[in-house]
């Protein structure tokens, strides 16, 4: 058996860097109050949608490791690396689940969350995209906010809302939440309703106007 070290930061805010000039990456951002300007403005449609849309979980970023990308997020995310066996099965480690401070020591109790859901997604314009690229938001491991290590029981709390609609029920965790949200929505370049944009002036105005959201805009 083999145990893969945790990446460094695995539990802090995720820090994306944005394209400069030419695509080349730069690290960049704005405060959240100016961020959620940039988000663009439309109606959500749920209409045609299936979470068979979005291809998960592929082989991840390394094919050759045998572990989907579940398995490879579980692994980054972990404060204690767990112990792999053959065909990538894991077993012990730890992980904080920062959206309630729960502490988990089996990887079988978490749920890989999408920040932004599958659904959410799709209502917000993944519905044009090619069935690729939304393979491509469904295992996005390149920003590292994408993809959140959590309990089951909080998952299925928040399933496929919006914060208009559910947030981590640990209030130290708005802020954060908060700012990831938007980053994504702005990586993937994704539309927000009146109502969502609504909620998130709340925060945007309020205690986490200077939260930095810092992004990379998705191929």
């Amino acid at each position: 058996m083999r145990r893969r070290a945790p990446r460094p930061g695995a539990d802090r805010p995720a820090v994306h860097g944005r394209r400069g000039p030419g695509g080349a990456g730069r690290c960049g951002g704005a405060q959240l109050v100016d961020a959620v300007e940039q988000i663009p403005l439309a109606d959500e449609a749920r209409a045609g949608y299936s979470r068979d849309a979005f291809k998960h979980w592929n082989t991840g970023l390394d094919p050759a490791d045998g572990c989907n990308t579940r398995a490879e997020v579980l692994q980054a995310k972990a404060v204690q690396a767990p112990t792999m066996a053959a065909s990538c099965k894991l077993s012990g480690g730890l992980w904080k689940s920062y959206y309630n401070g729960q502490e988990v020591n089996d990887p079988a109790k978490l749920d890989i969350d999408h920040m932004v859901p599958l659904a959410e997604a799709w209502d917000s314009g993944a519905s044009a995209w090619t069935p690729a690229r939304r393979e491509a938001y469904a295992n996005d491991q390149d920003a590292s906010s994408s993809l959140v290590a959590m309990t089951a029981r909080s998952n299925r709390q928040k399933a496929d809302q919006d914060p208009r609609d559910w947030m981590p029920p640990l209030p130290s965790a708005h802020c954060r939440y908060i700012s990831e949200w938007v980053g994504t929505k702005l990586r993937w370049n994704l539309a927000a309703d009146n109502a969502e944009m609504d909620a998130l002036a709340v925060f945007a105005h309020g205690d986490c106007a200077k939260t930095a959201v810092i992004f990379t805009p998705a191929p």
